[in-house]
């Protein structure tokens, strides 16, 4: 599958042209089923990303917003993935509350991965995304799909929780198989810390369980900063 590399000066302008894109595939979603569903992943780059997109003129109706993954942490906890957004985009826009579908980290893990997987098959009954934004740790992990977790070569369901003893935290995230579903993929990466990740993913062997950012969709594309695409050859 093909990967689209887009190299933006600063992160700042990597995560804005991200951010275009994503209401770009919202339009294009909507057009296409009366609704789009958009799924975010957590960090830093990305919380540039959600005040850019809080101040754009954009028709949110009939936007849905869902999250890649989830700390099982409540929704107030510092750590919460749904907290930065809510305090980056949502709190501006006022959506509805039938319109944001947030990870339900504060209950058991196993029921809250339960309850997110019905939460997504009753909005989208296919699980297909119209755009998923995902990012890359300096492990090569995305989601929260991490590098020797077994669960990356589980292509069944649609969400998983998961012990990461890295992090000595559960999380519920997407599975594989809805990432690989997904109509548009965002990578969105950046720091120089990425840098040797990046290489390995990109260009080098196929190796999902060493480097589960390697999960492709049909259609991905990366926005990267010049630290983080520093040691990709052309």
């Amino acid at each position: 599958m093909g990967h689209e590399l887009k190299i933006f000066d600063t992160p700042q302008l990597a995560a804005e042209a991200c951010g275009r894109a994503i209401l770009d595939a919202a339009v294009t979603g909507r057009q296409a089923r009366g609704l789009a569903a958009l799924a975010f992943s957590g960090g830093s780059t990305p919380k540039i990303m959600f005040e850019w997109m809080a101040k754009q003129p954009f028709d949110w109706t009939n936007v849905h917003i869902f999250w890649v993954d989830e700390r099982c942490v409540p929704p107030d906890d510092q750590q919460s993935n749904y907290r930065m957004t809510r305090l980056a985009l949502l709190d501006t826009l006022g959506l509805p509350e039938t319109q944001v579908h947030r990870i339900a980290g504060e209950i058991e893990p196993a029921t809250a991965a339960a309850q997110y997987a019905e939460e997504i098959t009753r909005i989208i009954p296919d699980a297909v995304f119209d755009v998923i934004q995902r990012g890359m740790g300096n492990d090569g992990h995305t989601a929260s799909l991490f590098p020797g977790e077994p669960a990356v070569n589980d292509l069944s369901g649609i969400t998983a929780a998961l012990w990461v003893e890295k992090m000595k935290q559960y999380r519920v995230t997407l599975k594989r198989n809805v990432l690989e579903k997904a109509r548009l993929t965002l990578n969105l990466v950046t720091g120089a810390d990425k840098a040797s990740p990046l290489l390995h993913v990109l260009q080098g062997p196929r190796d999902l369980l060493s480097y589960p950012a390697q999960i492709s969709s049909p259609e991905m594309i990366w926005y990267l900063d010049p630290a983080a695409a520093e040691s990709l050859h052309d």
